[in-house]
């Protein structure tokens, strides 16, 4: 059994939503072959020698715990952890994925990216996310003190929940995979299932890419409703996907 599971977005701010992924670590996971955690893990990642943060601490030990029992960690970078590095995988017991990855199995071939690559109507965050992705870029931020990484991290993510409201008032504006970007990255990936998180609208979508049914199943972002955590992980069992709310 695989899981998969995306967007968490755990900070100080959400112990509800740390609690619950703890417990799911503790339990759920403990059955699983592997875990893989497809972006977003942290509200925000500012450098490896932020470990010492408690939230932060307390989900590595937690992830060292379930692949010191033999589950298979793999932790993608999203558009708001990605400066997760070697350090941060050695602590966690988990290896650092390419995005995109291919993960094949006995029965099925899937091919999984956090997802915001494929957002190319955004242009605004594309350049952002082309300039942060830049090695030379992310040198020279991890050189300036840890506040102040914290700091500029918190006014990015101010900003880009601002943006959001904006941009989601356009006409014709849609933050989430531009269908044309989408078809060539299903053809170029062999029409193999897509799985993805990023655009918090999770949904399981039918491609016809070149005549082939392809299958793009998006994750769920991780909240609270009603003053209640809320998760969801999505369960390879060999056969089929499924998907399951974890309370």
């Amino acid at each position: 059994m695989i899981l998969f599971v995306s967007d968490l977005h755990l900070s100080t701010q959400t112990p509800a939503l740390t609690a619950l992924f703890r417990k799911f670590l503790g339990g759920r996971a403990r059955a699983a072959e592997a875990l893989y955690v497809l972006g977003d893990l942290f509200e925000y990642w500012v450098g490896d020698d932020d470990l010492d943060d408690p939230v932060h601490a307390e989900i590595v030990a937690a992830l060292r715990q379930l692949s010191d029992a033999g589950v298979a960690v793999n932790v993608m970078r999203g558009n708001l952890d990605f400066l997760l590095g070697e350090d941060f995988a050695a602590a966690a017991g988990a290896r650092l994925l390419p995005d995109p990855c291919v993960l094949s199995t006995p029965a099925w071939q899937f091919v999984l990216s956090h997802g915001d690559a494929l957002c190319i109507d955004d242009a605004e965050y594309q350049a952002f996310r082309a300039q942060s992705r830049n090695p030379e870029w992310q040198a020279a931020f991890l050189q300036k003190p840890l506040a102040e990484r914290h700091a500029i991290a918190r006014a990015l993510r101010e900003r880009s929940e601002a943006g959001k409201q904006e941009k989601a008032g356009r006409a014709g504006y849609l933050m989430d995979v531009n269908p044309g970007a989408t078809e060539d990255f299903l053809r170029e990936h062999g029409y193999a299932t897509f799985i993805h998180g990023h655009t918090h609208r999770p949904a399981t979508h039918d491609h016809i890419v070149d005549g082939i049914h392809v299958e793009r199943w998006v994750l769920a972002d991780w909240r609270e409703e009603n003053g209640r955590p809320y998760g969801e992980c999505l369960v390879w069992d060999g056969e089929r996907l499924g998907r399951e709310r974890l309370t």
